[in-house]
Formats: structure tokens, sequence, C-alpha cells
């Protein structure tokens, strides 16, 4: 089940906010929150704020669920430019020149991930969900021996 967060009239160019969102694309939650923590760019702590929010949605959605075992990603963001704001910057001569002030909406989209049938990270998934997982070792480990056992009867 999927959430939805969005950010309007973000007093940043587009262009800057989506170096931010490009990294965070696709990423686990818990791996983007710790990407968005750390970086630099201004953008950076409103694309987190945002994402806590689609968190916050999601947990709304789903109040049976725990996150930790959701195994939720960053499903879509994309930015989309807002309005502007044009001003008029002194220059020399009498003229004047044009500042554009950019502003842009911030949309960001939160999923559960389900691996496909027969993959390795859904017999993990499945394990964990089922707490077995030591059980699925331990019939990995009796399968082992007894192909070996076999082996050596046959020989």
């Amino acid at each position: 089940m999927e959430a939805v967060a969005k950010l309007r009239n973000v007093p940043t160019s587009p262009r800057k906010m989506r170096l931010v969102a490009d990294m965070v694309r696709g990423q686990k939650v818990t791996r983007a929150l710790g990407l968005l923590k750390f970086e630099a760019n201004s953008g950076a702590a409103k694309i987190e704020k945002l994402l806590l929010s689609a968190l916050a949605n999601w947990q709304q959605k789903n109040e049976d669920e725990r996150i930790e075992d959701a195994n939720l990603y960053i499903k879509t963001i994309f930015v989309d430019e807002g309005r502007q704001l044009k001003r008029l910057r002194p220059a020399p001569q009498g003229r004047g020149h044009r500042i554009r002030k950019r502003s842009n909406h911030v949309t960001l989209i939160i999923d559960t991930k389900v691996e496909p049938l027969g993959s390795k990270a859904a017999a993990k998934q499945a394990a964990e969900t089922t707490g077995n997982a030591g059980d699925v070792k331990a019939t990995r480990r009796s399968s082992k021996k007894s192909t070996a056992n076999q082996a050596e009867a046959t020989a």
C-alpha cells in the first residue's frame, strides 16, 4: 500500500532540488533518511521532512503494520516547477536586469517492496516474517547431509 506526500511552493530552484531527489529515488526509506540527514544541500532538509510526512501518512493507512517490517522504499519522487517571482535589480547606466526567483513542488510516493517469488530476497523476507530463519538454515544443512549420505551409500 502506497502513501503520498506533497510539498508545494518551496523557495528553491527546481534544478537544485532535483539533485537531492535523484539521490534518494528508489532507495529504501531508512537509507534515504540517513543520506538526507548528512547531505549538505539545503533541499535535503526539506525532502527529509517530506519523507517523514509520507511515513506518517503510510502509518495512518496501515495501523496494524510496523514500519520496520514493511520493507518501504521510495517508489517515485519528482520535482515540478512552481511559480516565479519576477524582480528587477539595478544595472549600469540606468537599466534594470530581471531576477527570477524560482520555486518548486515536490511529490513523494513510498510503497512496500514485494520481492518476486523464488528469489533469495523473497525467501529471506518470508523467513524473517515467520521468525523461522534458523529453521530454514537447518533444513538446508540437513538436505546437504542427506545428499552426502546418499553419495557415500552408492560408493
